[in-house]
């Protein structure tokens, strides 16, 4: 065991407005978004292909970069707001880096796509 003590937070004194609640909730609402719809298609994929083998699903590019897009834009919502949810006072700061990550992927995956495609 470490002989350090870590400082509790003393949360008492900072004052959490209801736009900061909102924010959050937001955030974390579209990351159930994502996962939900990510949890339909891969909920319809099983029955139908696997289990009860009525259609053939083919996976695409298309359906790749959906299951991609949906599962990493989840994540990182998930991210943003438990990272927020600690750190208040940098919550503009934490949210412009995420903007940034959340375009850099989509970037990538738009850029991997098109070179499977091609």
């Amino acid at each position: 065991m470490s002989k350090i003590k870590k400082k509790p937070i003393d949360r008492s004194t900072t004052t959490i407005s209801k736009e900061d609640i909102r924010f959050e909730k937001v955030i974390k609402n579209a990351g159930w978004f994502f996962l939900f719809s990510l949890g339909i298609f891969v909920v319809y994929y099983g029955i139908f292909d696997f289990i009860l083998e009525l259609i053939e699903i083919e996976i695409t590019a298309m359906i790749y970069s959906y299951v991609i897009f949906s599962g990493t834009s989840s994540a990182f919502c998930f991210a943003l707001s438990t990272k927020i949810s600690k750190n208040r006072d940098r919550k503009k700061e934490i949210f412009l880096d995420w903007l940034l990550a959340e375009f850099i992927v989509s970037i990538f995956a738009i850029f991997s796509v098109a070179i499977y495609q091609w």
